[in-house]
């Protein structure tokens, strides 16, 4: 059952050099904006197909790792992480320059959705961490939780005192947005090589 794994990492190594790609021939201020920006850009669609591949493909991951009787609820959180970035695919984040939308609101609770659930994911599955490739995924994990704590004490000190939380980043919203990120599909990719690596050595 580790051909799910692979199927899934793979589809995650092509979509993530697609975003790359796209990151860095799109001329957007990576430190400013978030990278949902190629949502709203003439790329939209290869921004959203490949951010709907990462979702497929984490289901990849998660039916191998079914199949090897993991943590249950690292599974479902798995499919939560898949969950949150369908919506993101799915659903446009706000365009500024026309005001707050709906779809934007969706697309917002989708990726907390998904940003929370992929380190709780990472770290049940993974756990008890008794090899090196368990414990690199737990560690990216645990550092994707730190991101998160981050960002939720900026975006709570900022609220507090009156600030908008997207300025409050200390270099910008989208440098920290892709800091959580680049972590989390760290994680991701650990977890994805310890799953077939644990079915071709089950001991």
């Amino acid at each position: 059952m580790r051909v799910p794994a692979q199927a899934g990492l793979g589809a995650i190594f092509v979509a993530a050099a697609a975003i790359l790609t796209l990151e860095y021939s799109s001329g957007l201020d990576l430190a400013r904006r978030t990278i949902s920006e190629h949502q709203l850009g003439e790329y939209a669609w290869l921004f959203a197909a490949s951010v709907a591949l990462i979702a497929a493909g984490s289901l990849g991951i998660g039916v191998t790792l079914m199949a090897q009787r993991r943590n249950p609820v690292g599974i479902v959180a798995l499919f939560g992480w898949s969950l949150g970035l369908l919506i993101v695919a799915i659903f446009p984040k706000h365009n500024w320059a026309l005001g707050p939308s709906i779809e934007g609101t969706i697309h917002r609770a989708g990726s907390v959705l998904a940003f929370v659930c992929l380190p709780i994911a990472v770290l049940l599955l993974a756990h008890p961490w008794r090899d090196t490739l368990a414990r690199i995924a737990a560690l990216l994990g645990l550092g994707a939780v730190v991101w998160i704590a981050g960002i939720a004490s900026v975006a709570f000190t900022a609220a507090r005192d009156g600030i908008p939380w997207w300025r409050a980043m200390p270099i910008g919203l989208g440098a920290v947005e892709r800091g959580l990120v680049f972590t989390e599909m760290a994680a991701l990719a650990a977890l994805g090589v310890w799953a077939i690596a644990r079915q071709r050595h089950p001991a």
